[in-house]
């Protein structure tokens, strides 16, 4: 029962993360319809800027966040506005290209890193990254733990901003109909990169809060890349209440499977999951909680 319950704990704390990038590639999957598969690239560059951050200046990675946040909120809407946005002007273009340009994106940013840095692994090691504390036998990853309450405060905050303000209404009326938004004044253009900013600072944060406990190196965006593309799927596409509940899935599943089955398994596990619902759940949670 104790290592059920660990696996539990680890699988929940991990999946707060997940539920974190899958909520970026959800967002702009909801608004401009596509899918990101630079997502990962996106957030291996915010963990290569926190190591930069953390071993030249001294900072913790933690308080990296108020600068790896902006840094990739910026170069979200840069790559939107001037590399997606022509596309999505040319009505003869299919929405095809645009993924097709987000993979020659995500190529693009990882060999600029490799080239900068070299295929070195790197690591970030603070005096939380192995600590752990204890509750009734169960021990909880200081690191991992505080990414979590991090990930569930950004969550709460992304939610209260797509709720209760104005612009939040705006992205949620371009996500559910683009035309019908223009037509009541909505500027789905400026919308569309905001989004995009939006998704990369969040990618940007999980990144940042995963680094003090994870390896480096200029190909770890391609796996997140995937698990995001999973989330997604798995909670339904555009749904952000699902990315959520998809994110736990997975991580979860990831747990169980490296637990109880065996660990080289858990890459594998995602890509079962993903298989499965299109076979069986093709709409993801979202088509059992209409959420």
């Amino acid at each position: 029962m104790e290592v059920f319950l660990q696996t539990l704990v680890a699988g929940t704390l991990k999946g707060g993360l997940y539920a974190l990038i899958g909520l970026g590639m959800t967002l702009i999957m909801g608004v401009m319809g596509i899918i990101n598969l630079a997502h990962g690239q996106i957030m291996m560059v915010a963990m290569y800027l926190t190591y930069v951050l953390f071993h030249y200046l001294g900072l913790d990675p933690y308080i990296t966040l108020v600068i790896t946040m902006p840094s990739l909120f910026l170069l979200g809407m840069l790559m939107q506005k001037f590399l997606l946005n022509p596309l999505i002007r040319v009505e003869s273009l299919l929405p095809e290209n645009q993924v097709l340009m987000t993979v020659g994106i995500g190529m693009v940013l990882t060999e600029v890193i490799r080239f900068i840095f070299t295929s070195n692994y790197l690591s970030v090691k603070t005096s939380y990254s192995s600590a752990a504390v204890f509750i009734g036998g169960i021990s909880f990853s200081v690191a991992l733990t505080i990414a979590f309450v991090f990930a569930c405060v950004l969550t709460l905050l992304l939610f209260w901003f797509l709720l209760k303000t104005d612009l939040g209404r705006s992205i949620r009326a371009v996500a559910q109909d683009a035309e019908a938004a223009q037509l009541m004044g909505v500027n789905a253009e400026r919308i569309k990169v905001l989004t995009m900013g939006i998704g990369s600072a969040l990618v940007a944060a999980a990144g940042t809060l995963l680094l003090p406990i994870y390896y480096l190196f200029p190909d770890i965006g391609g796996p997140f890349t995937r698990r995001a593309f999973v989330i997604t799927i798995l909670g339904g596409l555009g749904s952000t209440v699902g990315a959520i509940f998809g994110g736990l899935t997975l991580g979860l599943a990831e747990a169980f499977s490296s637990t109880y089955v065996g660990m080289e398994f858990e890459e594998m596990i995602g890509l079962i999951i993903f298989l499965v619902v299109l076979l069986f759940l093709p709409g993801g949670i979202k088509s059992l909680t209409k959420v």
